[in-house]
């Protein structure tokens, strides 16, 4: 079901000779298996962090423990830093995240369907999407790996054509 997205999202990436690292909590890992199962993906995907406890968001990553004291994990500005967090410590260009309740239970005053997940690109911009989903545990999980996966595509999308303005004189 991913496939296409992610053969998409590391086109882009080889075409412009840039990387991808991937933070995930509420997925576990699914955005990588995704990614590694498009031939080449070893081009581009530097890796992943499946950083499902919450200390270790803050202790790996770099996501501001305060921040999590505060919100909890499952808050756009975590997504937001774990995408930076990851994208340093595994020294890609671009950094990708997912957290969420997934079920069966609410998780810090969210409930269960609540999903954020965001891109850091290269140039210190991001991108967060919050969702809602609806289903069982499996729906919401695959859902948010497709979710990502096109946030993804259409940031790198749009960054492209941000570059191609640029070095066109803005015209």
């Amino acid at each position: 079901m991913t496939t296409g997205a992610a053969a998409r999202v590391l086109d882009r990436l080889r075409e412009r000779g840039e990387t991808l690292a991937v933070a995930e909590s509420l997925t576990g890992g699914l955005v990588a298996v995704g990614l590694t199962a498009v031939p080449g993906a070893s081009d581009s995907f530097r890796g992943s962090v499946t950083a499902y406890a919450t200390d270790l968001k803050r202790d790996v990553l770099g996501v501001d423990g305060a921040l999590l004291d505060e919100r909890g994990a499952v808050d756009a500005d975590v997504a937001a830093g774990m995408a930076a967090g990851v994208r340093r410590v595994l020294g890609a260009d671009w950094g990708a995240s997912t957290t969420g309740v997934a079920g069966p239970a609410s998780q810090d005053g969210k409930p269960v369907g609540t999903v954020f997940v965001a891109v850091a690109g290269p140039d210190g911009g991001q991108k967060v999407a919050e969702l809602r989903l609806n289903g069982d545990r499996a729906d919401i999980r695959r859902e948010s790996v497709r979710s990502l996966l096109e946030l993804l595509s259409g940031e790198l999308a749009e960054n492209a054509r941000a570059q191609d303005t640029e070095q066109n004189g803005g015209n």
